[in-house]
C-alpha cells in the first residue's frame, strides 16, 4: 500500500477530473481531442448561476477554437425552484451543481464556483455583495483565475444593471474587479503559497439581446463577433445543436432548449486588457512554445494529431506515450511546477484520456456495495481490457485505502480482460461522502469551506479512489485514475453506476422538517432509521427542549444485517404557550458513540445519485392555529410541502391526480389549493379550469399559489374567476413592512385573528410574481414593498364568486411552512377556510 501512497499529493490536484468514471470517446472525438492536445490557451467565462452560461460559446470555445473553457458560477442555485422534485435550497444547489457537470461533459467545459449562496432574486448588486460578502466573493474569483490562469474572461452580463437580476450585476463586477487583482502579488496574498499571480489579457461582455441584432446596428459597431452557429463536420452538429441538449440540462428549472440551426452571430464589447481588433484571442501565443521546454511536447502532439489514424486509433500511442513521458519530466521543472502552471495537471488529464481512447482500454471497476462506514470494508474488483495489439502491462492495481494494492504484472493482450480484486479497508477518521460546501453551518450569503484548496471545485474527491498503473516494452508508465463504483442493472434503464459513499453507521431521519402543534394536543414523531453496518443493537431518543416532553425516553433497536431499516414512534407533548425550538433524533451504538445524522437520497436519471447528510432536527412550533373545515383537495404543481403544512395543523390533506380532477367529486372539499405553478406545469388544468371555478361558484373555496410566466407560459391567461396579469415584481427583503389594506376583511380575522408578529421571522423573500391589471371584483387585502419602491397590493387577490371565495397568493407560503414560521401557518389557514 505504501507503494501508492506518494503519487496522491499528485492526484489531489487532479480532483476535480476524476470525480466520476471517464467518458467514452469515438473516433472523431478522439481526433478533436488530439487537435485540442495541441493547443495551451484557456477562457473562462463567469456568471451569476447554473443556466446562465452561453452553452453555445462554451461549445464553440471548447471544440472549435480548441481551449480549455471553464465556466464560474458564483452560486450553486440553492435559491431557485425546483420544477422536478420537492427539493430546496442547499439540496436544490446540489442538483443544479449535478446538472451544470452534466451540461458540461456535453458541450466540453469545466465547471467551476465560488462560496456564495444564491438566496433568492436579488434588486441591486449592492444588497447581493452585501449578503455574499463582496470581499470573500471577489477573492474567490481571484483564486478562480489564477489556479485556472484564463488567457480571456467573458461575463454573461454587463456591470451597468441590464441583467435585471442583482448577483447577475454583481457577478460581472466582481470579474471587472478581478481582473487586475488575480495579477496583483499584494491582493489576497495569502493565496500565493499554492497559486502564482495571473494576468490575464482581455476582459470581454458577452452582449445579449432578447431581440434578434443585425450586423449592421449601430450598437454592436465596435463589438467584435463570433458565429456560435458554427458546424462541426466532425462531430455532425452545430454548436447551437450541441448548446440545445447541454442547456436541456437543467431539468429542475424547465430549461429544455430546442436545437438551432444556422448562423448565429454573438457579439462582444471588450472592458478591459489588451486591445483587441477582430478576434478575442488575436496575438495570444496558444503553443506549447509558450512556456519555457514545451517546444518538445508539442512537435510529438501535432505529429500525433496529423498523423492520426481513426481506423486504426492505436498507431497514435507511441507518439502519445512519448509526448506523456516528456511532459512528466517537464513537470520537475520551474516553468512547469504544478502550482505555477495549470497546463502540466491537465495536460497529464488529457493525454491520459487520449491513450485510453486510442488504445481501446476499458477500467470496470464493481464494488460489492455504494456504501460503507469509517473503519469499514469494501470489496472492489477492478476489470481492465485493452482492445489494441498495442503491448500494455497491468503492473499495478492499488488504492491509498486497499489492503493492500496488487501488483499484477499481467499482460494485456487483445481484448482479454485482466480482473483484480482488492480489499478497501477504510480508516476510521475517515470523512463523510458529504458536498464540502455542506460540511459545516453556512453564514447568511455563503458557504463555510473548511479547506479552502477545495474552493472552486464542482464536487468532492471521489470517497474511494483507485489507481491503475500501466507500462509497456520502452518503460512508459502511465496511471490512471478513477472512483470506486457500485454498479447494477435496472430493467429499463440497463447499467447502472454510482459511487461508493462513506457513511454514517445509522441515519436518522424525522419524518418532518417542522412540527406544528396548532393546540397543547400531542402528536406523534416518527424516527426513520437506515443500517448502514452490520448487525447490532442501538437506542433511539428524540431530545426536545425545556417543556416538552417526548414519550418514551428511548426505544432499542436491533439490526439483523446491513440494509435493515426500522421505525420508531414517539409520542411529543408540546406547552400550553406559545412557544418554538428544536426537536434532535439521537441515535447511541452499542459502543457509546452518538449520531444525530440524516440522510437525503437524491435520485433523478439525468444526474448521478447523490446522498446527503444533514443533522437529525426538526423545528418545534407551538402555536395558537384554527382553522375552518376538515378536508383539502390539493393540486401539486412543481413540488412543494404546502401540503404536509396543512397537515400539520390538523387538514385531511388529498393529494389530486388528474383523474381526480377529470372524473372526481370535487364538491366533497372544504378547500381546494393548488402547488406552486400549477398552472405551469399541470397541463390538464387548461381544460379543467372551468370545472375549478364550477366548484367555486358551487360553494367552494379556491386558494391558487403563485404562478410564473417563463420559463413555462401560463396554461391560461388568468387563473381565476375574473381576469388578472401575473407579472415579475416580486418583494425580496423577507423583513419587508406588510400593511393591512382592510384590517377589517374576514381574510385577516376569521378564525384567527392576524397579528403584526405573525409577520416575523419570514424566509428569504415576501412574495414573487405579484399580480397586475386586476379585475375590480377582486380586493386587495395586504400591501408590501422592498424599500425605495412603492407600495405593492397584488401580491394577494380575494373575490367571492357564485357562492365560493376565490383567492390568488402571490406570497412565499412555499418557503414559509417548511421553515416553521408560525405566522404563516396562522395567515395561510386563513386563507383556507375562507368562505
Amino acid at each position: 500500500m505504501r507503494k501508492f501512497r506518494p503519487i496522491f499529493a499528485f492526484v489531489l490536484l487532479l480532483a476535480a477530473t476524476v470525480a466520476r468514471a471517464a467518458q467514452p470517446m469515438d473516433a472523431a472525438q478522439l481526433q478533436i481531442a488530439l487537435k485540442k492536445l495541441t493547443v495551451v490557451g484557456s477562457a473562462m467565462y463567469i456568471a451569476a448561476h447554473p443556466d446562465d452560461e452561453n452553452t453555445a460559446l462554451i461549445a464553440y470555445l471548447g471544440n472549435e477554437r480548441l481551449l480549455r473553457t471553464g465556466y464560474l458560477s458564483m452560486t450553486r442555485g440553492d435559491g431557485g425552484q425546483n420544477l422536478i422534485g420537492d427539493e430546496k435550497g442547499e439540496l436544490l444547489g446540489v442538483i443544479r451543481t449535478q446538472e451544470l457537470l452534466a451540461a458540461r461533459r456535453i458541450d466540453g467545459g469545466e465547471q467551476y464556483f465560488t462560496r456564495a449562496i444564491d438566496f433568492g432574486f436579488s434588486k441591486s448588486p449592492q444588497e447581493t455583495l452585501a449578503i455574499w460578502g463582496h470581499d470573500a466573493i471577489l477573492a474567490d474569483v481571484v483564486w478562480n483565475i489564477r489556479r485556472f490562469q484564463p488567457d480571456v474572461i467573458i461575463t454573461r452580463f454587463p456591470t451597468t444593471g441590464e441583467g435585471g437580476h442583482g448577483h447577475h450585476t454583481a457577478s460581472a463586477m466582481l470579474a471587472v474587479e478581478a481582473m487586475h487583482m488575480a495579477g496583483d502579488p499584494n491582493s489576497f496574498p495569502e493565496q500565493l503559497k499554492t497559486v502564482k499571480p495571473w494576468q490575464p489579457r482581455r476582459l470581454f461582455w458577452n452582449r445579449f439581446s432578447f431581440q434578434p441584432v443585425k450586423p449592421d446596428d449601430p450598437s454592436v459597431a465596435k463589438s467584435l463577433r463570433i458565429d456560435v452557429g458554427t458546424y462541426n463536420a466532425l462531430l455532425g452538429r452545430a454548436y447551437t445543436e450541441i448548446a440545445a441538449e447541454s442547456r436541456s440540462q437543467h431539468k429542475s428549472q424547465g430549461f429544455g432548449s430546442a436545437e438551432r440551426r444556422g448562423t448565429l452571430l454573438n457579439y462582444f464589447d471588450q472592458l478591459d486588457g489588451d486591445p483587441a481588433k477582430s478576434d478575442p484571442f488575436e496575438g495570444i501565443d496558444m503553443t506549447w512554445w509558450r512556456y519555457p521546454g514545451g517546444e518538445a511536447v508539442g512537435r510529438i502532439l501535432q505529429q500525433a494529431s496529423d498523423e492520426y489514424d481513426p481506423k486504426n486509433p492505436s498507431k497514435s500511442l507511441p507518439l502519445l506515450l512519448q509526448a506523456h513521458d516528456l511532459l512528466d519530466k517537464l513537470a520537475t521543472s520551474e516553468a512547469w511546477s504544478l502550482w505555477k502552471n495549470p497546463w502540466t495537471a491537465v495536460k497529464q488529464r488529457d493525454l491520459a484520456e487520449a491513450i485510453r481512447t486510442a488504445a481501446g482500454l476499458s477500467i470496470d471497476v464493481a464494488a460489492s456495495d455504494s456504501s460503507d462506514t469509517p473503519g469499514g470494508e469494501v470489496t472492489v474488483n477492478v476489470t481492465v481490457v485493452n482492445r489494441s495489439d498495442y503491448p500494455f502491462t497491468l503492473e499495478a492495481v492499488g488504492s491509498r485505502y486497499a489492503d493492500p494494492s496488487k501488483g499484477v504484472s499481467a499482460p494485456l493482450k487483445n481484448n482479454e480482460p485482466v480482473k483484480t480484486e482488492l480489499k478497501i479497508k477504510i480508516p476510521s477518521f475517515t470523512e463523510l461522502s458529504q458536498p464540502y460546501w455542506l460540511q459545516e453551518p453556512p453564514r447568511k450569503g455563503t458557504y463555510v469551506v473548511k479547506n479552502p484548496q477545495m474552493i472552486g471545485w464542482p464536487e468532492n474527491q471521489p470517497s474511494i479512489p483507485i489507481v491503475v498503473t500501466l507500462i509497456d516494452k520502452a518503460f512508459h508508465t502511465i496511471l490512471f485514475f478513477t472512483p470506486a463504483v457500485l454498479r447494477w442493472t435496472d430493467a429499463v434503464r440497463g447499467e447502472q453506476v454510482r459511487n461508493v459513499d462513506v457513511v454514517p453507521e445509522v441515519t436518522a431521519n424525522l419524518g418532518s422538517g417542522v412540527y406544528v402543534f396548532p393546540d397543547a394536543q400531542p402528536k406523534p414523531v416518527t424516527v426513520w432509521l437506515r443500517n448502514f453496518a452490520g448487525a447490532g443493537a442501538v437506542s433511539v431518543r428524540l431530545r426536545v427542549p425545556a417543556g416538552w416532553s417526548a414519550d418514551p425516553a428511548s426505544v432499542p433497536i436491533t439490526f439483523e444485517a446491513k440494509g435493515d431499516e426500522a421505525h420508531v414512534t414517539f409520542r411529543v407533548t408540546p406547552p400550553k404557550g406559545e412557544q418554538t425550538g428544536v426537536l434532535a433524533a439521537e441515535v447511541e451504538l452499542a459502543g457509546g458513540k452518538q449520531l444525530r445524522m440524516g440522510i437525503n437520497d437524491i435520485q433523478y436519471p439525468h444526474i448521478p445519485s447523490q446522498r446527503v447528510f444533514g443533522d437529525s432536527f426538526a423545528k418545534l412550533v407551538r402555536v395558537d392555529v384554527a382553522k375552518r373545515g376538515a378536508r383539502v383537495g390539493y393540486i401539486m404543481g412543481s413540488g412543494d410541502d404546502v401540503a404536509e403544512g396543512l397537515r400539520q395543523v390538523g387538514y385531511d390533506v388529498t393529494l389530486l391526480s388528474d383523474a381526480d380532477l377529470e372524473r372526481g367529486d370535487l364538491a366533497k372539499y372544504d378547500a381546494i389549493v393548488t402547488g406552486v405553478r400549477a398552472y405551469n406545469t399541470r397541463k390538464p388544468l387548461r381544460l379543467l379550469h372551468p370545472k375549478l371555478m364550477e366548484y367555486v361558484k358551487n360553494g367552494g373555496t379556491l386558494v391558487v399559489q403563485y404562478n410564473s410566466t417563463s420559463p413555462q407560459p401560463l396554461l391560461i391567461k388568468s387563473p381565476g374567476p375574473y381576469p388578472f396579469t401575473v407579472s415579475n415584481e416580486r418583494v425580496t427583503v423577507e423583513e419587508a413592512p406588510v400593511t393591512l389594506l382592510k384590517p377589517e376583511h374576514p381574510l385577516l380575522n376569521v378564525p384567527n385573528k392576524i397579528r403584526a408578529e405573525d409577520w416575523n421571522g419570514w424566509v428569504q423573500e415576501r412574495g414573487l410574481y405579484f399580480t397586475k391589471d386586476w379585475d375590480p371584483q377582486y380586493e386587495t387585502l395586504i400591501a408590501t414593498n422592498d424599500p425605495n419602491e412603492p407600495s405593492k397590493p397584488g401580491g394577494e387577490l380575494f373575490a367571492r364568486y357564485g357562492k365560493g371565495v376565490f383567492v390568488y397568493t402571490s406570497y412565499a407560503w412555499f418557503r414559509q411552512l417548511p421553515a416553521g414560521v408560525p405566522g404563516a401557518y396562522r395567515l395561510f389557514v386563513n386563507l383556507v377556510s375562507a368562505r
